[in-house]
């Protein structure tokens, strides 16, 4: 049985062209000809069944046969929080495995203990679209611009869960409260830099609402705990 392919199509209800990458795809690497069907996702909930109708050099023209709207598998939103590492690709990695899971978005943040101060979102984009594709997801996760932890603050309004590694400030399971919420309550759990956050930013945090957390025993990798954050709060509220 031949594989389903899926390609990202933004507006695909009024465009009636795939994007041109996913053209370059369909057309050059799997060799799509007029009338082979394929399917779409539109990153905001629904999937389209579509027919070629016109493969030219760099140009996918289709029609809608039928739309599927999805259900997210997830009740509420689960937002990352997370101060970028020095060596990127470990956030490619972590946000590659968090969009096959199940998230809405990812926020970075710069800290006090951050090595890295830049991140260049159109490469994450590249990779949440195919991550997108290869998990048939319905919903793309957003990405948001690095901004500093107070501009984050200032702007972020409950559901806060902070992870870090101080002892001397009392910790609850993060998994254990992901249990005990509601399941429709939207998550913002955030991760601190290889240095962890400064306990300034922690006490911060705690003021503004924020829940002081610990994902276990172990001490994480950021990228590791993002994961690990990401999984622990889809499994406490998937449908």
């Amino acid at each position: 049985m031949k594989e389903t392919r899926f390609f990202y199509v933004p507006n695909a209800m009024t465009t009636g062209e795939l994007p041109e990458e996913e053209a370059m795809h369909a057309l050059r690497v799997l060799r799509l000809k007029s009338g082979d069907e394929m399917m779409l996702t539109d990153g905001e909930g629904n999937f389209y069944r579509a027919e070629i109708t016109i493969a030219a050099t760099r140009k996918c023209m289709f029609r809608l046969i039928e739309t599927l709207p999805q259900r997210k598998e997830w009740h509420g939103t689960l937002r990352l929080v997370v101060s970028p590492t020095k060596m990127m690709e470990r956030m490619e990695w972590m946000v590659e495995k968090a969009t096959e899971i199940g998230f809405d978005r990812i926020s970075f943040i710069n800290c006090d203990n951050s090595e890295r101060r830049v991140v260049k979102t159109k490469r994450l984009e590249k990779i949440i679209v195919s991550a997108m594709k290869q998990s048939r997801k319905a919903w793309k996760p957003v990405i948001d611009e690095i901004v500093s932890f107070d501009e984050f603050m200032a702007k972020c309004t409950g559901g806060m869960y902070i992870a870090h590694c101080y002892d001397e400030i009392p910790k609850v399971d993060f998994f254990g409260e992901m249990g005990k919420l509601d399941k429709d309550a939207d998550v913002t759990v955030m991760i601190g830099p290889e240095g962890d956050f400064s306990l300034n930013e922690v006490r911060k945090c705690l003021d503004a609402g924020g829940v002081s957390v610990s994902l276990g025993e172990s001490r994480l990798r950021t990228e590791t705990a993002g994961l690990a954050s990401v999984m622990m709060a889809h499994l406490c509220k998937r449908r």
